[in-house]
């Protein structure tokens, strides 16, 4: 290089680091290198560029002498291993020398472009920073082909290392003003965030000093959040407050894990509880970067917590009477059992049934009802200690655990008794609901919790077994649990299981006995359930009707009896079938009472296209002996549809011959036990006086039971309407009484 060069080279080098120092562009700082060095080449066809890489693209930063339209259809191609000499160079982070773009494969996709704007060599280097990161490239094109000197090698080199100053520069200071924005757009993001965010968020020292404070409630703050910052919270809070506070803080940065727990203070807003959470917030003041700070966050949940009460209310807490109800007191029963099998003292569980409760709240009405069971919980809790529990668990039935009652059996059974008299002593003053009064009393069953082998599951089914046998010696009584009366119910609960499945399996079905006349004309028959069991045989009504009747389940025995009835009706020809022919089927007290009676009966009925005047409803007498009312309106209702009523038993219950008239009945049929003494005088008065009273009322007398040829004869001269018993049939399954039927019916 000669001294004219070397004095060029010296004046360009100053102006270009003055323009770096002076931070002019790098549009400005590039065309003042590719100037520079077209000059001090020999080749005045020189002309030089520089091509920053972004993202895998080369760009223009600068190329005064190249033809711009070039420049523009070069921009954006993405480098690789065959892309000109400059994508190949950026790709490559070596030099790439092409002397004749018309025969280089690397140029074999640009070659045309190149050459219709006069360019057939490419020299280019690629610019590296000072992190060996590729930044872009230097290239010099001639109009000739040609392949560099090892001086213009070393004045290129000489120049790319401006370059590279240059756009390094660049980039530090284009990466540093996206920093600048990313922080300005993450301040304006949190500022705009903390402005609608219904949470708290302190920036607190390690002293205690509100060092920032965001959120867009100040009714949460003991102040405004302008006057909060800078306070020290020892001096905005009381002690009582600011001691438990400081303490989180000092665990949040000992630990630097965040910590969440609840508070509660008295703000602006009133009394407030809080959920906070904390975190180390490390450097939060850059003039203070010793100091360290906690950022927390305090969320309202006065709500949610009230909320979770009333749900806990509605878990725990009976709504009408708020005692506590089933749930607690099972958990609380559990926790009395753990404690008394450790201590070996004893405890004690009374269940309470009020006595003919349901009677009251069907004739008042519930809400009526709803104010006696408010008052019963009233006194019970003025005579129960705190220590013990008293629940209601539903209906009339309330439960009073007593936790602790001595330490051996004897005094446990004085003190729980004395409990029991205390709960009698309550129902001795009448209970006034509205305008009435009314004298209550109630069933007390009583179990003993002692021992190791106790179980909570077993406690209150055992006082419940208690208080029936109270209930069953008549009422307003007490009575202590017999492992004997369980081991019933357990055969009661067993049976009630077996009767669910045969239902099932089908193992019941309607037997049928017949009633005839006394000239020996078929006129009706009885319906009688009948169970079958696949191991016990035969088993007799009377042991299971009234498991059926506790359990809920005789509808369901009944309705399978009146599909019998229907099927039998339908398959008895009717040239064999008298106009007056009817089936009778006996109806149980809980069924009697029920208000979908009729549509039960009706709604089967009406499936196997029967008519209800085919169907007597047997009652008993002792059914009828309370609420005449009801009875007399459930007996017109049905009557309305077709059906004849027949009182049972009739002469064994308790009703009132006052009323007898009233009610809309058809037929009295008179007891077994009644035609088993007809031979005697006593006997055969009670069975005449039936008779005639039925001939008084206009409706007909029917005997059943009857057995022997001289207890017809008998009736016969007694002018019995019809008879029923084994002298004439015994009850028979479908099939063999439809085979009967037609054998006495026919000529």
């Amino acid at each position: 290089m000669d001294n004219k060069q070397l004095s060029k080279l010296l004046t360009q080098q100053q102006k270009i680091l003055s323009k770096i120092a002076l931070g002019q562009s790098l549009s400005e700082i590039g065309e003042e290198i590719c100037l520079a060095i077209e000059d001090i080449l020999e080749d005045k066809s020189a002309k030089c560029s520089i091509l920053s890489l972004t993202d895998k693209q080369l760009f223009h930063c600068a190329a005064p002498s190249l033809d711009q339209k070039y420049c523009e259809i070069i921009n954006g191609v993405e480098i690789g291993p065959s892309v000109g000499s400059c994508g190949t160079a950026a790709y490559r982070n070596s030099r790439v020398i092409v002397d004749n773009i018309s025969s280089s494969p690397l140029w074999a996709d640009f070659k045309e472009v190149a050459l219709t704007f006069g360019l057939e060599s490419c020299w280019s280097t690629p610019i590296v920073s000072t992190k060996s990161q590729v930044l872009g490239t230097f290239a010099v094109y001639h109009s000739t082909p040609k392949k560099p000197s090892k001086q213009d090698l070393e004045l290129i080199d000489y120049f790319v290392h401006f370059s590279s100053i240059a756009l390094e520069k660049n980039s530090n200071a284009y990466q540093l003003k996206q920093a600048i924005n990313e922080l300005k757009n993450s301040n304006n993001k949190f500022k705009a965030f903390t402005q609608v965010m219904p949470d708290l968020a302190l920036i607190i020292s390690e002293q205690g000093e509100y060092v920032d404070v965001y959120g867009s409630s100040e009714d949460l703050l003991y102040y405004s959040m302008k006057e909060m910052k800078g306070c020290n919270l020892n001096d905005v809070l009381p002690s009582i407050d600011a001691q438990p506070i400081m303490t989180v803080i000092e665990k949040t940065l000992a630990t630097n894990e965040i910590q969440i727990f609840e508070y509660e203070l008295d703000v602006q807003k009133g009394h407030v509880i809080f959920e906070g959470r904390t975190a180390s917030v490390e450097h939060y003041q850059s003039e203070n970067s010793s100091s360290r700070h906690v950022l927390w966050v305090a969320r309202d949940i006065t709500q949610r917590k009230l909320a979770e009460k009333e749900i806990e209310k509605l878990a725990y807490y009976d709504p009408l009477t708020k005692l506590p109800n089933r749930r607690m007191l099972n958990e609380r029963l559990a926790i009395v059992v753990e404690k008394i099998k450790r201590s070996g003292e004893t405890g004690a569980l009374l269940f309470l049934d009020i006595d003919n409760f349901k009677r009251l709240n069907d004739s008042l009405g519930h809400t009526s009802g709803d104010k006696l069971l408010v008052e019963v919980a009233k006194r019970l809790e003025a005579i129960i200690r705190k220590s013990d529990t008293l629940a209601r668990l539903g209906g009339d039935e309330f439960v009073v655990l007593l936790e602790y009652i001595g330490h051996d059996n004897e005094q446990a059974n004085i003190e729980s008794a004395t409990v029991a008299q205390k709960i009698h002593e309550i129902f001795d003053e009448e209970f006034k609901i509205d305008s009435l009064n009314f004298q209550m009393s109630c069933s007390i069953g009583i179990c003993l919790i002692e021992g190791r082998d106790i179980s909570s599951d077993n406690i209150m089914q055992f006082a419940d077994t208690a208080m029936y046998r109270s209930k069953a010696k008549g009422g307003n009584n007490y009575s202590f649990y017999d492992p004997e009366l369980q081991t019933l119910l357990d055969k009661k609960i067993e049976l009630e299981t077996e009767i669910l499945k045969s239902i099932k399996d089908e193992e019941f079905c309607a037997y049928f006995q017949p009633q005839v006349n006394i000239e020996g004309k078929v006129i009706g028959a009885e319906a009688l359930i009948r169970w079958t069991h696949p191991v016990k045989g035969i088993i007799p009504p009377c042991e299971f009707i009234p498991i059926a009747e506790q359990f809920g389940l005789i509808q369901r025995l009944q309705n399978i009896v009146l599909k019998d009835i229907c099927k039998l009706l339908n398959n008895i020809s009717s040239d064999l079938l008298c106009e007056d022919f009817k089936v009778s089927i006996n109806i149980s007290p809980s069924q009697f009472k029920s208000s979908s009676l009729k549509t039960e009966l009706l709604n089967i009925l009406h499936h196997f296209k029967i008519n209800s005047s085919r169907i007597t409803l047997e009652i008993t007498e002792s059914m009828l002996a309370h609420d005449v009312e009801h009875a007399v309106q459930q007996m017109k209702e049905l009557k309305s549809e077709g059906f004849t009523f027949s009182i049972d038993d009739f002469g064994t219950g308790y009703s009132c011959l006052t009323y007898l008239h009233a009610y809309p009945v058809k037929e009295l049929k008179i007891d077994k036990s009644f035609i088993d003494r007809i031979d005697e005088e006593s006997g055969l008065n009670i069975v005449k006086t039936i008779i005639n009273l039925a001939r008084n009322l206009k409706i007909k007398a029917i005997a059943e039971g009857v057995e022997t040829k001289e207890q017809f004869e008998i009736l016969k001269h007694c002018n019995i309407d019809s008879i029923q018993g084994y002298f004439f049939a015994k009850p028979m399954p479908m099939n063999e009484y439809l085979t009967w039927h037609k054998e006495v019916s026919l000529p």
